[in-house]
């Protein structure tokens, strides 16, 4: 490759794109297509990031971050696979005095054609675009890494039964067995798997853009439909025994209760590129150091609550050092929450009819953007003790009288919530909001920025209790307040689906609903601030039509495509390109 020389127009096409990456310090978003410029780099985008305790190995915590948006599973013969230029990394912090990565995973994958004479992907046992990757490791924050992974396998795409079982043109085996045979473990004790799956995300996107038209689930007339129907996305699975990710080293059986605020961690995923690109008539060359172009903790948060116009600059920041504080004002009032609000916008979106924010919870507290929320109570002796005072948190959690949602939006998504009053149900609470509840989340770690965090100590919901509710810890509440098993006292113990989401992220998790009825105010009422149609002392229960309105609400589907698998990784196979109807994504 000759490089003397160079055009002044490729010159140019150089400085450009590196000035695209490096003023500012623009990154770039994730999941799915949300932001302008990821949308143009598909092999860096972060669509999804789970972590949840392994069902079938509860000593361990399987940490998932995705990939590559809408695979189509018949797009040859060029099939999507990880990027050989792009440093694919999964953070996780279980301190919060550390500034940056108390741990990190850093992938890099690498392809070569083993038939480069074809235009087949694969053909007579040889496979074109066959990639393989190392994993590295840093305890140090970011500081050294060592390599955990040398060479680990990534399955090729499962285009169908020629290419796969054929003995004689083909692999000669089952796409099963490749993808067991790809479940590395490292030397450090983790069980790693990068490969096609199908993607495990559901949601109705049609509905959700099409200005918050949304399907609910039993909808007959206007049936919901899953945008990721039968698509695949590429994912970086890791099962990590807890002892490996709890600060101290301890193990889950250590604990000391199931809320045990050591056993928190925080986990988001990024992936980075050069900052620059070089084309040359045969080939292109890369060359400066790593710019982050995506980055995903919690889902949806660009995609629901960060607006165009900063999408791009959300993505450059890391959650560290308090530059997600930038972005608070869309938390502590969120534009969801005008379509709720019948004095705002909450006509113009009719499918969000169920959702109607608290405007006077209580006869006193209105939960509408730029309301008061709680913020009259500030300073007030009655917040003593709780994790609103002075003393504890509340100057973050009642920042003024002009940000409601930072006494639960905020946290669930920048500190997570601490097992203090007033976050526990309102079960034993006598009526007051504020006092000592029902305990069932404590996922606190205050870094102020957007992770997903996770109390490794909660137990593992099985699969298979009658139980289990893809509605995450909304589920639980709806148990700790309704179910005599639970309900009437405020004892610790354990109460199916704990272990949801936004305590993590379980792949079954309709983490869709979750969020628009966490905007619409119903961890306020699991709290005590229940809904504006009960008077205490008048209405004879809590549990009024408009929280019912609220609970039975739906976003579109409420599970995948696919049933997940019981064993690591968990996620189904991915769809095979030879079956693939095009008119079964509909």
């Amino acid at each position: 490759m000759n490089r003397i020389g160079l055009p002044l127009r490729r010159w140019l096409q150089c400085f450009l794109f590196f000035v695209s990456l490096s003023v500012v310090n623009y990154g770039f978003a994730s999941s799915h297509r949300e932001a302008p410029l990821i949308s143009n780099d598909p092999l860096a985008d972060n669509t999804d990031v789970y972590a949840f305790r392994s069902p079938d190995d509860p000593n361990t915590i399987t940490i998932i971050a995705n990939y590559i948006p809408f695979e189509s599973p018949e797009g040859g013969p060029n099939y999507y696979t990880f990027g050989s230029n792009i440093r694919y990394e999964i953070h996780i912090k279980n301190k919060a005095n550390t500034s940056g990565d108390d741990i990190t995973y850093r992938f890099t994958f690498s392809s070569t054609n083993e038939d480069p004479s074809t235009f087949f992907n694969i053909r007579l046992g040889k496979q074109n675009l066959k990639t393989t990757y190392i994993c590295e490791k840093s305890t140090d924050g970011g500081r050294t890494f060592r390599t955990i992974i040398m060479n680990g396998i990534v399955p090729p795409a499962n285009i169908g039964p020629r290419s796969i079982e054929n003995g004689t043109v083909g692999l000669g085996t089952s796409y099963d067995a490749l993808a067991q045979q790809a479940i590395g473990s490292a030397m450090s004790g983790e069980k790693i798997f990068c490969g096609p799956v199908d993607d495990p995300f559901f949601v109705d996107l049609a509905g959700a853009f099409d200005a918050g038209n949304f399907r609910p689930e039993g909808n007959t007339t206007n049936a919901p439909i899953d945008g990721l129907n039968r698509f695949n996305v590429h994912t970086i699975a890791i099962k990590v025994p807890i002892n490996l990710l709890q600060k101290d080293g301890k193990s889950v059986a250590q604990a000391s209760n199931i809320l045990d605020p050591d056993f928190v961690i925080g986990v988001w995923a990024s992936a980075s590129r050069r900052q620059i690109q070089t084309i040359y008539p045969d080939g292109i060359a890369y060359d400066g150091g790593y710019v982050q172009v995506s980055r995903l903790g919690m889902p949806l948060v660009n995609e629901a609550i960060i607006p165009s116009g900063m999408k791009d600059r959300w993505n450059a920041t890391t959650p560290y050092n308090g530059d997600d504080l930038q972005f608070a004002k869309y938390f502590t009032n969120p534009e969801l929450a005008l379509y709720m609000d019948d004095t705002q916008f909450g006509g113009a979106v009719p499918s969000l009819n169920a959702l109607r924010i608290q405007s006077k919870s209580l006869g006193s507290f209105d939960f509408r953007n730029g309301k008061a929320g709680l913020a009259g109570l500030k300073g007030n002796s009655a917040l003593a003790g709780t994790a609103l005072s002075e003393a504890a948190f509340g100057g973050v959690l009642l920042p003024d009288a002009k940000s409601p949602r930072a006494v639960d939006i905020l946290p669930i998504f920048y500190t997570g919530v601490p097992n203090l009053a007033p976050y526990q149900l309102a079960s034993g609470k006598n009526g007051n909001p504020l006092a000592t509840g029902k305990p069932f989340i404590n996922n606190f770690l205050p870094t102020l920025g957007d992770m997903l965090r996770l109390n490794m100590a909660v137990p593992p919901t099985p699969r298979n209790d009658p139980k289990f509710s893809s509605l995450g810890l909304v589920g639980a509440a709806v148990l700790g307040l309704t179910d005599p098993m639970y309900a009437g006292n405020k004892d610790l113990q354990f109460i199916p689906n704990m272990d949801g989401f936004p305590n993590g992220r379980r792949l079954e998790d309709d983490v869709t609903t979750i969020e628009l009825q966490a905007v619409g105010g119903v961890v306020l009422a699991a709290v005590g601030l229940w809904y504006d149609d009960f008077t205490p002392g008048v209405t004879a229960s809590p549990v009024t039509p408009k929280l019912g309105s609220v609970l039975g609400f739906t976003a579109g589907p409420t599970k995948n495509d696919a049933p997940f698998r019981t064993g690591f990784p968990y996620m189904a196979s991915p769809w095979r390109g030879f079956d693939y109807p095009a008119k079964a994504r509909f």
